[in-house]
């Protein structure tokens, strides 16, 4: 009746924080089978709005500098975790979302780039390659540095990194029976 290996993978899924990736350099090809899995995300009316700006090898540091331009004030403590973040990272990818021109409601399409996330995420498990995602306060101020329009938005990044982490996920969640209500 159900496919016990998809629920598998999906209780699989588990962050990889940046400060336990190993450096290592993911390639471009690896990225790009991850992110076709990523396309595979449904949407209301196929308006498919999810689109990703990657950040890879010198690229990252052009992506560090405006960070720490459009944060004048942060600390130099701040500035050396993310930066360590950055260099144990092989890809930043920034989840951006394109509003479509159907006018649909914004949090369908937002749900919809959540999904293609997901989906990127899960394509992960059982390999070596790990991913995080991070949604920093500044984000709205790069959507000019990423050339998106002003109904745009960005939803944060996608840390992708290589990692030799065998830690179980596992995470004591409620029981679902407490956040259900069934009615006959």
């Amino acid at each position: 009746m159900l496919n016990k290996e998809i629920s598998k993978i999906i209780k699989s899924r588990k962050s990889v924080f940046p400060k336990d990736f190993n450096g290592q350099i993911i390639s471009d090809d690896v990225v790009l089978e991850l992110l076709k899995s990523a396309n595979f995300a449904p949407s209301h009316k196929m308006t498919q709005p999810w689109h990703f700006k990657i950040f890879s090898r010198f690229s990252k540091n052009i992506l560090l500098d405006e960070i720490f331009r459009i944060n004048e004030r942060i600390t130099e403590n701040k500035k050396n975790k993310l930066q360590a973040n950055f260099e144990k990272t092989s890809h930043v990818i920034c989840i951006c979302m394109k509003r479509s021109k159907n006018l649909l409601p914004e949090w369908e399409e937002i749900a919809s780039t959540a999904m293609a996330v997901q989906n990127l995420w899960m394509a992960c498990v059982g390999s070596e390659i790990g991913g995080y995602w991070s949604t920093p306060k500044y984000i709205e101020k790069l959507n000019a540095f990423l050339g998106l329009r002003e109904e745009d938005k960005c939803l944060g990044f996608f840390y992708l990194g290589a990692h030799k982490s065998t830690r179980s996920r596992d995470i004591n969640r409620a029981s679902i029976k407490d956040k259900i209500e069934w009615f006959s």
